[in-house]
């Protein structure tokens, strides 16, 4: 005798379906809605004025360009660390580990004062480099340094478990049949990686892109040389003008969003192809 359970999974499909969509409305959609409205209020001809501002522009490419720089410094320390800790044993390993989760735990403004101490002209590292005439903090330098030391466990932490379940017969298998080490990684390894790769340097670069306290101290915050755009939008906002600092936050929200876009129509190739 079979029992009919079609009912049931519908009535668990509505409750599911109707609380994903409440909590995306409460949470994503409406908030959103609202920056669109306020940023509407000066209109598109204020909108796009807005960004004839040369201080406006000049935070814009800055921001976006450090970003993207960090996200593929990460993508290649990232994958470099999940690599070895998969691969390798060694001493301290678990230790080392764990501390890549450290920027997720650690306050973002407490990294901003650590990093700027160590890279200021006074400090450990920076008084090093500035010997050679080289600074670090309050320049685009430190802004990725910053960048990279808070985006990395992103990539870290999506490849290392790809990396895990990859079967070590398929790099046998290549080097008997006389590939070389770089032919086994490019032919074999990259094709599966390259999915969860591209996916951690998406959230390393969203992650960038909306970054404010671990760059407020270290980036020295110079009007057109190192002002990143979140600065400005709280600026903007400590001056009363909402409508631009919307503005500025719904520019950065659509650029974020066709980047993660693009990021996920990629994986999702990727991926069919493996499949």
């Amino acid at each position: 005798m079979q029992i009919e359970t079609r009912p049931y999974k519908k009535v668990h499909l509505g409750i599911s379906l109707g609380f994903t969509v409440f909590y995306s409305s409460a949470v994503v959609i409406i908030p959103l809605l609202g920056l669109f409205y306020h940023s509407l209020g000066i209109g598109f001809t204020g909108i796009f004025e807005v960004f004839t501002d040369e201080r406006i522009r000049g935070a814009l490419v800055l921001s976006f360009s450090v970003g993207l720089i960090s996200a593929v410094i990460n993508l290649f320390i990232g994958f470099l660390f999940a690599w070895v800790l998969v691969r390798y044993q060694f001493p301290f390993k678990k230790f080392f580990d764990t501390l890549i989760d450290l920027p997720f735990t650690l306050p973002t403004a407490v990294a901003g004062i650590a990093l700027t101490t160590i890279y200021s002209q006074t400090g450990i590292i920076g008084s090093f480099f500035d010997k050679w005439g080289i600074k670090i903090a309050y320049t685009p330098i430190g802004i990725v340094i910053a960048l990279v030391f808070i985006g990395f466990p992103f990539v870290v932490r999506t490849v290392q478990p790809v990396i895990e379940e990859l079967p070590k017969e398929l790099e046998e298998s290549a080097r008997c049949l006389g590939a070389t080490p770089f032919q086994t990684f490019w032919k074999v390894l990259l094709p599966e990686l390259w999915p969860s790769l591209l996916a951690g340097t998406g959230m390393a670069f969203a992650r960038s892109i909306g970054e404010y306290g671990s760059v407020v101290f270290i980036s020295g915050n110079l009007p057109g040389k190192t002002e990143i755009l979140p600065l400005l939008i709280v600026t903007k906002l400590e001056q009363y003008e909402f409508e631009k600092a919307t503005s500025i936050a719904l520019v950065m929200l659509l650029t974020s969003f066709s980047f993660m876009f693009l990021i996920n129509f990629f994986q999702e190739r990727a991926s069919k192809k493996l499949t």
